[in-house]
């Protein structure tokens, strides 16, 4: 919806492409490591006798998409139950770390003087990039929503996850890796632990916490673009979305030898979800000023098969932003926003009338 806006009906589909295929890798390799914890369990109960990464991947793959297929009811209970379990637990390894290792911590991650140079902003960009994938499903989700939720409701849901949850996550995370010297969430907790027991109960709130963020942010939004596309039914959509998500070769992304692949990948998609994402603020806040006609929005007869101001301002902010492919979504994002401002102001495409607020 946000993007049939600005791209038009059809152009609208095929720029969700650049939201489908980033979900579906995200999704692959979440499940590798939710397979590699769920392994490591696997490994603890048989006393060491089960070791089969491979065959954990392809059980939590076919029991996501199972879930996935129970509907969006049956993934938010799910959702809700697993994401109490997995903060309980992340809170309970953030007061471990806090408490026991707060020297190392201050030492590798506080008391550190960066260069604040290339770098670090590059870092800086991969998390907007990978951020941003989800932003750019916020309709998705909205629309499973009840009506006539105000807007003090709606920006608290967007607040919390944003700030408790996502931020609990990063910071636990990076003080695991500071400790541990492991970038791996669960060779870092085997190493950290050394406890059979601990090392059991945290592999499984990885699991978990694996299965809540997939089932969310990466199976409903390429599913949505599927349905969209090609006009088959949900339930084979997710189906579909399960085994290109195999077909991703998570097991490479996930090796250390690979973190540096896998941030290109972020800051490759980045170079066109920063300009998408500056064209969708544009068009609703100042083209649109938050008014837009859904009636007419979804009237084939009066909605444009293709918006060109949108395309266009999305290749030129993604030409500008392979200049610094490091810091491809800021970059992106304000060459792509300034673009299609100066596009609508020298073409200026028809637009459905604002006649009734977006809700």
């Amino acid at each position: 919806m946000q993007l049939r806006l600005s791209f038009g009906k059809n152009g609208a589909k095929a720029a969700s492409l650049l939201r489908g295929i980033p979900a579906i890798v995200w999704f692959g390799f979440q499940s590798w490591t939710g397979a590699l914890a769920l392994n490591q369990i696997a490994k603890i109960m048989t006393g060491g006798s089960f070791n089969n990464t491979a065959i954990c991947f392809l059980f939590l793959q076919a029991l996501q998409i199972l879930l996935a297929l129970k509907g969006f009811k049956s993934i938010k209970i799910v959702a809700t139950i697993i994401s109490t379990i997995v903060m309980v637990a992340l809170v309970s390894v953030f007061v471990i770390l806090v408490t026991k290792h707060s020297a190392v911590i201050g030492t590798k991650l506080v008391n550190v003087h960066g260069t604040w140079g290339l770098t670090f902003f590059g870092f800086i960009m991969a998390f907007l990039g990978n951020y941003t994938t989800i932003f750019e499903s916020a309709a998705d989700y909205a629309r499973e929503l009840r009506p006539n939720l105000s807007d003090k409701h709606r920006g608290l849901l967007y607040f919390l996850p944003i700030t408790l949850a996502y931020g609990m996550t990063l910071t636990t995370g990076a003080m695991l890796a500071a400790v541990t010297g492991i970038s791996s969430p669960v060779g870092a907790i085997a190493k950290l632990f050394n406890n059979n027991g601990l090392t059991l109960f945290v592999s499984l709130f990885i699991v978990l916490g694996v299965i809540t963020t997939n089932m969310v942010a990466n199976i409903m939004p390429p599913t949505y673009v599927l349905t969209s596309l090609f006009k088959i039914p949900q339930k084979l959509a997710m189906t579909i979305v399960g085994l290109l998500a195999i077909g991703s070769f998570p097991w490479l992304l996930v090796q250390a030898s690979s973190a540096t692949g896998l941030a290109i990948f972020i800051r490759t998609y980045s170079i066109f979800l920063g300009p998408m994402t500056a064209i969708i603020l544009t068009e609703f806040y100042l083209e649109r000023h938050q008014k837009v006609n859904l009636t007419a929005l979804y009237d084939e007869a009066r909605q444009k098969s293709v918006q060109w101001n949108a395309p266009i301002a999305l290749l030129i902010g993604a030409c500008a932003a392979l200049l610094q492919v490091d810091l491809s979504w800021i970059i992106g994002f304000v060459v792509g926003g300034i673009a299609y401002v100066i596009l609508n102001r020298v073409h200026v495409e028809e637009r459905i009338a604002a006649e009734e607020s977006l809700e």
